[in-house]
């Protein structure tokens, strides 16, 4: 695999940023750009070979300055919401900087999304990789400790996207990072993602109120339009009168995933009958969020003169639990001084 660097632009703020370029063994390539860490290109062969654009997103810069929904983005520093923007640790309370009604979401107003990454080129395990890492310092947008994180791009020879995230902090803090991609498996300009097929083989999701914010219930997806487990068309409930969907207009849950934190599992599997293409989410994260895409507004203006839509693309966000900090019975999202947050996960594409 070979890793190409260019220039990307400068923000407004007059910070250059360049795109890597990733090119697989499969066919497969990766754009990465250090705004944001942002997947901005994602090439992936059909069963004839020909390749497509997967990921929605834009052909500049100043797309992702704009009014981007988080379109490839690494979210943090706490990736999905924190309820009330704020929460207590050891006795210290710590407000931070709500963007979702009273709430904090993808890590506040100028969350890792729109900060500009450092990025080094290493070989891991005979992989050339991307490494990219954020100094996030102690208070900004209200968290605990200054916290190093990083996040690890690269391609791995069975055709996968492999992101590998690391964080050190020196103050307890709360941390959840993970990638906001829009994927589209027929292509990013090619229109609604109802036709796809989902299966999500897990047996529980968290329970949330009118705002997202996990109710603390964990609940059984049995005679849910959430359960998954069985390939499902998306578009068959996704206007389900049931309140976990209705609430959203659409999916936008978090399932619980049968995982050790440590080994990797199936969180979703995708398949595009159009195209024949296929992919799978494998992930030693907890959870993992299924939202398709329901709040883009009419024509959002994408690359190639794309115009993305509600339902123009679907994302599945592994992660903690939202709101994971108040909910002590939901695996802890806490990270302490000395420890290591590691967390991986792969997007495996195929053909069927």
């Amino acid at each position: 695999m070979a890793i190409v660097k260019t220039p990307f632009g400068t923000t407004r703020d007059g910070i250059p940023v360049d795109r890597y370029t990733l090119t697989g063994t499969q066919g497969m390539q990766a754009d990465v750009i250090t705004f944001g860490a942002v997947l901005q290109r994602l090439l992936v062969p059909d069963a004839a070979g020909n390749t497509a654009d997967v990921t929605l997103g834009f052909d500049t810069l100043e797309g992702y300055e704009g009014i981007a929904p988080f379109f490839g983005a690494v979210v943090g520093r706490y990736g999905n919401r924190v309820g009330g923007s704020a929460f207590e640790l050891d006795g210290v309370r710590y407000q931070l900087n709500a963007n979702d009604r009273k709430n904090s979401l993808h890590g506040g107003f100028k969350g890792f999304g729109s900060k500009v990454w450092q990025a080094e080129i290493e070989t891991r395990d005979g992989i050339e990789t991307l490494v990219l890492s954020y100094d996030s310092p102690d208070g900004e947008e209200g968290y605990p400790g200054n916290l190093h994180a990083e996040v690890a791009y690269s391609l791995t020879p069975d055709n996968a996207l492999m992101l590998a995230y690391r964080a050190t902090t020196d103050k307890p803090t709360i941390v959840n990072l993970t990638n906001h991609a829009y994927f589209n498996l027929s292509g990013h300009k090619a229109g609604s993602i109802e036709d796809h097929i989902i299966r999500i083989p897990a047996g529980f999701f968290t329970v949330t109120d009118n705002e997202s914010i996990p109710t603390g219930e964990i609940r059984p997806v049995d005679g849910t339009p959430l359960d998954l487990r069985d390939p499902t068309r998306i578009g068959e409930q996704i206007d389900s009168a049931y309140d976990q969907i209705r609430l959203c207009k659409g999916y936008d849950n978090n399932w619980v995933l049968p995982s050790d934190g440590r080994t990797l599992v199936l969180a979703a599997e995708v398949t595009d009958p159009a195209s024949g293409r296929t992919m799978q989410v494998l992930t030693n994260h907890r959870g993992v969020q299924f939202y398709t895409g329901n709040g883009l507004r009419t024509r959002l203006p994408g690359k190639e003169d794309a115009a993305y839509a509600s339902r123009g693309g679907f994302c599945l966000e592994t992660q903690f639990y939202p709101d994971a900090i108040h909910q002590p019975h939901f695996p802890s999202p806490v990270l302490r001084p000395g420890e290591e947050h590691r967390s991986t996960t792969l997007f495996r594409f195929g053909t069927r």
